[in-house]
């Protein structure tokens, strides 16, 4: 890999001073300068680095999707609907528990123990929210912890600094759930020549989640507290077209508010970004539409075939075949946010020659525009 040199000033005028900061955290947590200050990356100091790991890590800096494939699944990458796919199915946790409490299948939550429970690592990085709804990353060590972070927020989380402190301490075999900008950046430490210095070796499991958009914090909690305490809120939810909604749950009632009344709390990153699958996590994991109680599980790379098998051999989780319409609705929207990231990309830096973060071939870029 040819490595940038570039530190903390490149990626502050790069990056975060053009409204492409995903505020995935991998910048956060490895040094003094930068941290994460509620919905914000903010910088403490001048840091003077020519070369930084803030810079090399961030999935908004250079990604070379090739590069990133081959080093992931060792296959150059798939500049298609969906990626490293080696299969696609329903499923849901057969613990009615985790279920009642999850997002929609509880799948995460049950693979995500399942993996701690089996040593197939010692803890998981995971997002956790506050009493006023404000996001971030936590490192669970057990099932109870990890059904804690059950779940939906919807508004973006430093997750990966948890990643970064965690690792530098005494756990030696992590899982990270992800949405896929934090995958992509993880990918990004897994390539770049500088990884052996943030333990990356530590990482041996990523569960992706389905993501279209995540929300700026501040804007949204301002919002919301007009309508309800932030310390009342549980959970939130987008039903599936054509219902337009996003629902906020309390213990005692729920709250219906138009779609477009949240659209504008959008981070203006995720306009650019091609991915809504997490195409570089180990298995994949989103709602499956028209399937009440179900996931859409996608599988891959060996690791997440090893724990899928694994898991529906010991009854953890059951699957079903995807239904045929659900494959291609899933297609269709992954393949629409590649165009209008693309798309927004192309108009942004005002050329097809100039992808801002991504590398990606004429070809690659034809092929999915077309």
């Amino acid at each position: 890999m040819s490595l940038e040199v570039k530190g903390c000033r490149e990626l502050q005028s790069e990056v975060i001073a053009r409204d492409l900061c995903t505020l995935c955290g991998a910048c956060v947590g490895m040094c003094p300068y930068l941290v994460a200050y509620r919905g914000r990356i903010v910088a403490l100091d001048e840091c003077n680095l020519a070369q930084g790991r803030c810079y090399a890590f961030c999935p908004r800096t250079s990604l070379d999707l090739d590069l990133l494939s081959q080093t992931v699944f060792g296959v150059p990458y798939a500049a298609d609907e969906l990626g490293t796919v080696q299969e696609i199915v329903i499923a849901r946790a057969r613990d009615e528990g985790i279920r009642s409490k999850a997002q929609f299948g509880g799948t995460v939550t049950a693979l995500a123990s399942f993996a701690l429970d089996q040593g197939l690592i010692d803890s998981a990085v995971l997002t956790a929210s506050d009493e006023d709804m404000l996001p971030s990353g936590t490192a669970a060590a057990n099932a109870a912890q990890i059904l804690g972070c059950a779940g939906s927020n919807f508004a973006a989380a430093p997750t990966l600094a948890a990643f970064n402190r965690h690792s530098a301490g005494d756990a030696q075999s992590i899982g990270v759930v992800a949405i896929p900008c934090q995958a992509l950046a993880l990918a990004n430490m897994r390539a770049s020549p500088l990884e052996n210095r943030n333990n990356i070796d530590k990482l041996k499991l990523v569960i992706g989640l389905f993501c279209t958009w995540a929300l700026r914090y501040e804007g949204l909690a301002r919002f919301l507290a007009q309508k309800v305490p932030l310390n009342r809120i549980v959970r939130f939810d987008i039903p599936p077209p054509p219902a337009n909604l996003f629902q906020v749950f309390t213990d005692s009632t729920r709250i219906d508010i138009p779609l477009d009344d949240v659209r504008p709390f959008i981070r203006p990153a995720c306009d650019v970004c091609i991915d809504m699958t997490a195409e570089f996590a180990d298995i994949s994991v989103g709602a499956a539409e028209g399937v009440r109680g179900w996931n859409t599980l996608i599988i891959r790379s060996h690791a997440g075939r090893e724990l899928v098998e694994a898991a529906r051999a010991k009854g953890i989780i059951e699957t079903a075949p995807l239904p045929e319409q659900n494959l291609a609705h899933l297609k269709e929207a992954s393949l629409l946010k590649k165009k209008r990231g693309l798309r927004k990309v192309i108009e942004t830096s005002g050329s097809e020659d100039d992808l801002l973060y991504l590398k990606l071939t004429s070809e690659a870029v034809k092929g999915l525009l077309s």
